[in-house]
C-alpha cells in the first residue's frame, strides 16, 4: 500500500469514527431532552468513576467529591435539555462539574479556585512549541511510571491550574480544544499549562522512584 493510500486510510478512518461519536452526541442529546431515566442511568455508569476522579483531583476532598458528584447528576436531570450534541458528552459534564467546585468554594469561602476563573496567569503566557492534537495516550511520556498511586501522589502536589490540565488530557483524553471548552481558557493557554504541568511532575515522578527502580 503506498503512503498516499495508507494515508487516505487513516483519514477515512477518522471520518468514521468523528461521524460516530457526533451521532452518540446527538442521541445523548435528545435522549435528555425526553427526560430518558434509562439514559440518566446509563451514562452514570459509564461516567461515574471518570467524573468522581475529576472532582477528586478539583476538591483533594473525597467527602466534598461524592457531594458534589450527586449534584453534578442533579444538574445534568435538570437541565439536560441544554446539552445540543455538538460536542461529546464528557466535555459539557467535566463543565459543569468545574462550575460547582468553583460555586462551592466561593459560597463557602473556603481556599478559593478563583485562579481557575480569572485572567491568564504569569505563567501562562504563550509558549514558542506546539502539542499536538492527537497526542500522547494517558500519561506516554511517564510510562515507566506503572504506580497509578505515585501519579496520584505527584499530581496532587501541583497547582490546581496545571494539575487539572494534566487529568483532563491524560486521564478523561480530552483534547486540547475540548480542555480549553471545559476550562474556558484558550488554546495557547491550555497548551502553555500542559506543558509546564508536564515538567513540573517530571521531576516528581522521578523522586518517587524507589532505588531499584533507578538502575
Amino acid at each position: 500500500m503506498t503512503a498516499i493510500a495508507i494515508q487516505k486510510s487513516k483519514y477515512l478512518e477518522n471520518s468514521a469514527a468523528q461521524e460516530q461519536v457526533r451521532q452518540e452526541s446527538l442521541a445523548v442529546s435528545q435522549g435528555l431532552k425526553r427526560n430518558d431515566a434509562g439514559l440518566l442511568d446509563e451514562l452514570i455508569v459509564r461516567y461515574q468513576h471518570r467524573l468522581l476522579r475529576y472532582l477528586l483531583y478539583l476538591t483533594g476532598n473525597r467527602e466534598l467529591s461524592e457531594d458534589l458528584f450527586q449534584e453534578v447528576w442533579m444538574r445534568v436531570l435538570v437541565r439536560g435539555s441544554q446539552f445540543n450534541g455538538q460536542a461529546r458528552f464528557e466535555t459539557w459534564l467535566f463543565t459543569i462539574a468545574r462550575n460547582l467546585v468553583i460555586d462551592f468554594r466561593r459560597k463557602r469561602t473556603m481556599s478559593s479556585l478563583d485562579e481557575l476563573v480569572d485572567g491568564a496567569a504569569e505563567d501562562d503566557r504563550p509558549m514558542t512549541f506546539e502539542v499536538a492534537a492527537d497526542g500522547p495516550t494517558p500519561f506516554e511520556h511517564f510510562a515507566r511510571f506503572e504506580d497509578r498511586e505515585r501519579v496520584a501522589a505527584a499530581l496532587l502536589e501541583l497547582d490546581t491550574l496545571h494539575r487539572e490540565v494534566l487529568v483532563l488530557r491524560f486521564h478523561e483524553e480530552l483534547s486540547l480544544e475540548e480542555i480549553s471548552k471545559v476550562t474556558k481558557a484558550h488554546l495557547s493557554t491550555v497548551k502553555s499549562r500542559l506543558y509546564r504541568g508536564m515538567a513540573m511532575i517530571k521531576p516528581k515522578l522521578e523522586s518517587m522512584q524507589s532505588p531499584a527502580e533507578g538502575v
